[in-house]
């Protein structure tokens, strides 16, 4: 369907058939147009099941849990929720406060911007399942290792003191409407918050795919990232970091460097990058914590992307 309004707009009505021009607006039309279309499916379905699941009933779900049970529950609940780096600050505060340990805490802010029921979908759509669950699965390994490593460093005396102060949830609950229209209306208003706030985020990423997939020859990419070296795979990291996005809006790019060539750790290591270690995350985090623990916050997740950079790359060198 996407793919053939794209030939009827750019081939057809617009006549721009094999040419660099062509290729790279029919690539941006097919994208767009499919990436809008499921992330407002994907987020009003998911709405209509989540209205009652906001930050507060994900703290109490994980409250008083066995430490194992806890996080492997956190990585879970940070894969099916819609909280992206920008809501970092209120949910580290709600997790401290509700004596959930900050390992847990840390696990669950690296899985929740880097994994996501959206994602799942629209990454599936462009790049197919084997690429997804290897994502998913990486990611989610990632976050759940990340919170037993950086708990070693005795991180609590990194968190700034007025966190420690804060006592949040302590007024009595409202009763809420549970009605088959209060979730429509609910799910209706997460469309609006998340497609609002991300589509910016897709059509930068789906032009600069469009971009690289009408004019940037072949060679020219392998040549600087298709090597899948040690060096490549820490420069993909170090270029990620800058370029904030979402898991949502780096697909399309990802897409046109496995069409390129790029070996496909080195793209894994790149979209982790973008999405869990970008800097508007690392300063809006700094509100919460010290510096020290920002450190090894980012230097954990940087060393762990090389490291399944370097993994799926050497996977793809034996088949």
């Amino acid at each position: 369907m996407f793919e053939a309004l794209a030939d009827w707009l750019v081939y057809d009505l617009a006549a721009l058939k094999d040419t660099p021009f062509g290729d790279a607006a029919h690539f941006f039309v097919m994208d767009v147009t499919k990436i809008l279309f499921l992330l407002t499916l994907v987020i009003y379905l998911m709405g209509l099941l989540r209205a009652l699941l906001k930050p507060e009933t994900v703290r109490e779900f994980i409250r008083n849990r066995g430490n194992v049970t806890s996080r492997f529950m956190a990585v879970g609940l940070g894969a099916v929720t819609p909280f992206c780096s920008c809501s970092s600050v209120p949910l580290f505060i709600g997790f401290v406060e509700a004596g959930i340990p900050l390992g847990v805490t840390l696990s669950f802010l690296i899985a929740s911007p880097m994994v996501n029921e959206v994602a799942v979908v629209v990454l599936a759509s462009v790049i197919g399942w084997k690429m997804t669950v290897i994502y998913v699965a990486t990611g989610l390994t990632v976050a759940l290792v990340g919170g037993f490593v950086l708990e070693r460093f005795k991180p609590e005396k990194w968190v700034e003191e007025y966190v420690w102060k804060i006592h949040m949830g302590q007024v009595p609950s409202v009763e809420e409407d549970r009605s088959l229209k209060a979730r429509h209306e609910y799910a209706m208003g997460q469309v609006r918050e998340i497609v609002g706030r991300i589509w910016k985020f897709v059509l930068i990423g789906v032009g600069i795919g469009s971009l690289m997939h009408g004019y940037v020859p072949k060679d020219f990419i392998v040549g600087i990232a298709g090597s899948g070296s040690l060096l490549s795979v820490i420069g993909a990291v170090l270029v990620g970091v800058p370029l904030y996005s979402d898991a949502v809006g780096i697909i399309p790019v990802a897409e046109v460097l496995l069409a390129k060539g790029v070996p496909l750790g080195t793209v894994l290591a790149f979209m982790m990058a973008v999405v869990a270690l970008s800097l508007p995350e690392i300063l809006i985090l700094r509100k919460v914590v010290k510096w020290p623990l920002l450190a090894l916050f980012a230097g954990y997740l940087a060393t762990a992307f090389v490291i399944v950079g370097m993994l799926f790359n050497q996977i793809g060198v034996l088949k």
